[in-house]
């Protein structure tokens, strides 16, 4: 089982092409299927959190001003990851502010994002909704924390990974399926998730 690195962030806004900005990062290394280490931190970007997102984060304004400087964090996370293939649910969404704020850091991204939702939605479409929340619930991952937080974020979205693998076994015969190979299974319509995976990984 490969390593990977399962990233949460929490932000200003919904996009950085749109001027928001990272508040936290969170990352949990797991190798063999378990966690081996973590990395969380705060970030002051000098960007202004607003009150429906300190609602729902928790993360204030206040909070910022002692936070170290998102580029340090950055540069340190970076070296945290290294080259290690990443997960993140909903990934699309943590991508654009891991390349956006490493770039600001004088950093090159490129790693690999496999998503959790996208994959949840095919092995688990019995599921009221893909929301990470809802999935939690659905198969009664441990609880991590508070929602909306980087680290309970991606703790929960961790056992999610873990559990997406484990149905994978059971439900098509697919064991420890590597990350470049769950990436090519997230784009699969779910009608043709089985044949996709005797044709592909000999399931």
């Amino acid at each position: 089982m490969d390593s990977v690195a399962v990233i949460d962030f929490e932000t200003t806004g919904m996009s950085p092409e749109q001027g928001a900005r990272a508040t936290e990062i969170a990352v949990v290394l797991l190798r063999g299927g378990e966690v081996v280490d973590r990395f969380q931190s705060l970030m002051n970007t000098g960007a202004w959190v607003p009150p429906f997102i300190e609602e729902l984060t928790g993360i204030s304004n206040e909070m910022l001003d002692d936070a170290p400087p998102a580029e340090r964090v950055m540069r340190e996370v970076a070296e945290f990851v290294g080259g290690v293939p990443m997960v993140a649910h909903n990934a699309s969404f943590d991508r654009r502010f891991w390349e956006a704020e490493l770039a600001r850091a004088g950093r090159a991204g490129g790693n690999p994002f496999a998503c959790t939702l996208l994959l949840a939605r095919r092995v688990y479409p019995e599921a009221p909704n893909h929301k990470l929340g809802t999935l939690a619930r659905h198969l009664a991952l441990p609880v991590t924390g508070r929602a909306h937080r980087a680290m309970a974020d991606a703790e929960m979205a961790a056992g999610l990974w873990l559990g997406i693998r484990r149905a994978l076994a059971q439900r098509y015969r697919l064991p420890d399926p590597d990350h470049s190979t769950l990436c090519a299974l997230q784009s699969v319509p779910r009608a043709g998730l089985a044949a996709w995976i005797g044709r592909h990984c000999g399931g």
